[in-house]
């Protein structure tokens, strides 16, 4: 027997757990490593953290949650994602203070604990994650559902590339600068990562469009759903309470009755 959810979508517990992990595993990279290129960009050294190699896929998942369900769901997932890197840090700050095993000491040792986790565990990485997060993601949903109303449900791209413009920028500028602050990344660095994320961020989006397109019309066929945000409240501490209701109940097979926007066409 094939499980719905009782809102009637089958797929988004699925694009949760997905954002939610790219999310978590590129922070971890992030704290790990700095990946040098070893080329120049205009005088500037391309280098970056590594989590950078992933985390731009939780943009292509904030488009298509936002594409397809709306700012609504895409406000609570923002949030389930905020809470369980608060959490995954908290965890791993209370297996750095614990004392270790003397076998693990020999071997491994707490110097490469902190070295590889440290900032992760620690205020520098994870302040920086959190505040670059949630400007960046809500940045990017928020541009992207106005344009959706504003384009009336046309140029998926504009909307997908434009609000990662506007979001990567943010949350890559707000990353590294609270980084660089916190003494995690050196601040002679700062230009380059600057740099090399943004660009690399929104190459990532641009390559990934056809995909996008891909999915955002299969999940619209799936679930029946294309969410135009004509008349939502875009407060993002607004969470549980909306004065819009449930998409499912309202945009089945088009766009809310006396919404200002389109039919949806194809994306």
């Amino acid at each position: 027997m094939r499980h719905v959810r009782p809102d009637g979508h089958r797929f988004i517990d699925l694009v949760t757990a997905a954002f939610v992990t790219v999310l978590l595993v590129s922070n971890v990279a992030s704290s790990a490593k700095i990946v040098d290129w070893g080329v120049s960009l205009f005088g500037v050294r391309l280098a970056f953290d590594a989590g950078t190699l992933l985390f731009p896929v939780s943009y292509v998942f904030g488009d298509v949650l936002t594409e397809v369900y709306g700012y609504r769901r895409s406000r609570r997932v923002i949030w389930t994602g905020f809470v369980c890197l608060a959490v995954s840090a908290l965890v791993l700050w209370l297996v750095r203070v614990l004392p270790g095993e003397a076998g693990w000491q020999s071997a491994v040792g707490q110097a490469a604990y902190v070295g590889v986790l440290g900032g992760m565990s620690s205020g520098g990485i994870v302040l920086a994650s959190l505040v670059a997060y949630l400007t960046g993601e809500f940045s990017n949903s928020v541009v992207l559902a106005r344009l959706k109303v504003a384009t009336r449900g046309r140029w998926l791209w504009l909307r997908t590339i434009g609000s990662t413009l506007v979001g990567e920028g943010l949350d890559t500028v707000i990353f590294v600068a609270i980084a660089s602050l916190a003494r995690v990344f050196p601040w002679a660095a700062f230009t380059s990562l600057v740099l090399t994320n943004y660009l690399f961020k929104v190459g990532v989006e641009v390559a990934m469009t056809p995909v996008t397109y891909r999915v955002t019309a299969a999940l619209k066929r799936a679930e029946g759903v294309d969410w135009y945000d004509t008349d939502t409240n875009f407060n993002p501490f607004t969470v549980w309470r909306d004065r819009t209701r449930a998409p499912s109940r309202r945009s089945r097979g088009g766009p809310p009755s006396g919404s200002r926007s389109a039919r949806p066409s194809r994306p």
